[in-house]
């Protein structure tokens, strides 16, 4: 099959089920793996944001939203160009990617037949049931159930390490200016991990709070794994959280890598927090994976 990923997450996915070869255009944000962007057609686009601050960036996608613009674009041209069999798409959030409906229109409008499926996880069990999904729309369901069933295998070590150990309440900062909750499957991680999440949305959309609002039930540990940022992104942005929460100890995460993306690394995203919450417990996480900052 000739696959299309308008989405980070929905590349790794394609290369953990081993269909690198496969894939024949991506996202202009696809950067794992690292030969995903540089040997494949990039069909969508979007605003160079690496220069602006989180609260330039919140304005930005905050006046194009209400103006009813696009974050992205979709080269349609390129698009047509791949004859695609399978495009990979979501309609989870507008701000992450490119909604499906977009994709609909533009391939009736170029008169392309390929199929479109969406990937709209809100929990942990959803974003491992779209690693099936997918492995199932490409032809080769058993890769997804063998993908499934070591990661789970992953997750049961974790638990089997924590298991009756103290459980740290987290909470977990995913932008600072404004301030934003955790939410969708995020919750999940820490609970994954051995911990408590506080002030969070489980399986619902992250939300604006007030810093009070993060501080209330009186964190041990927060956590700072901003959308869009990996690891010294997320470092600048968790020194200016510490103020909000004296006492709590705070940690930088690769957001990108390890948390906001829905896929197989979230895995990994939950070593690296049982590695924050019980580092007597399990191994420590990877250098640039997390850095503590208070």
């Amino acid at each position: 099959m000739r696959l299309v990923s308008l989405l980070p997450s929905a590349t790794e996915i394609i290369y953990a089920l081993g269909l690198g070869d496969d894939l024949v255009g991506v996202t202009f944000e696809c950067d794992e793996p690292a030969a995903a962007r540089s040997t494949k057609t990039v069909v969508v686009g979007g605003r160079d944001t690496s220069e602006m601050t989180p609260g330039e960036i919140d304005d930005y996608v905050r006046t194009q939203m209400s103006a009813g613009g696009d974050l992205y674009t979709l080269h349609a041209d390129a698009l047509a160009g791949l004859d695609p069999d399978l495009i990979l798409t979501q309609d989870l959030c507008r701000v992450c990617a490119l909604p499906s409906g977009h994709v609909d229109q533009a391939l009736a409008h170029l008169g392309c037949r390929a199929e479109v499926l969406s990937l709209d996880p809100y929990t942990l069990d959803d974003v491992l049931g779209t690693f099936a999904e997918v492995a199932r729309a490409t032809g080769v369901p058993e890769r997804g159930e063998d993908l499934v069933a070591g990661l789970r295998e992953r997750l049961a070590a974790v638990g089997a390490a924590v298991a009756g150990r103290p459980r740290p309440r987290v909470a977990v900062v995913e932008w600072v200016d404004p301030p934003f909750t955790a939410g969708h499957w995020v919750p999940d991680l820490v609970s994954a991990a051995g911990g408590e999440p506080v002030a969070a949305q489980a399986g619902k959309r992250s939300v604006r709070v007030s810093w009070a609002e993060l501080a209330a039930p009186r964190p041990e540990i927060v956590l700072v794994t901003p959308c869009g940022y990996h690891l010294d992104g997320a470092v600048r942005q968790a020194e200016a959280v510490v103020e909000h929460f004296p006492g709590a100890a705070v940690w930088a995460i690769d957001g990108d890598g390890l948390v906001v993306r829905p896929g197989p690394r979230l895995i990994d995203g939950v070593e690296a927090i049982a590695a924050i919450l019980h580092p007597d417990a399990v191994p420590p996480a990877p250098a640039g994976a997390v850095r503590r900052v208070a």
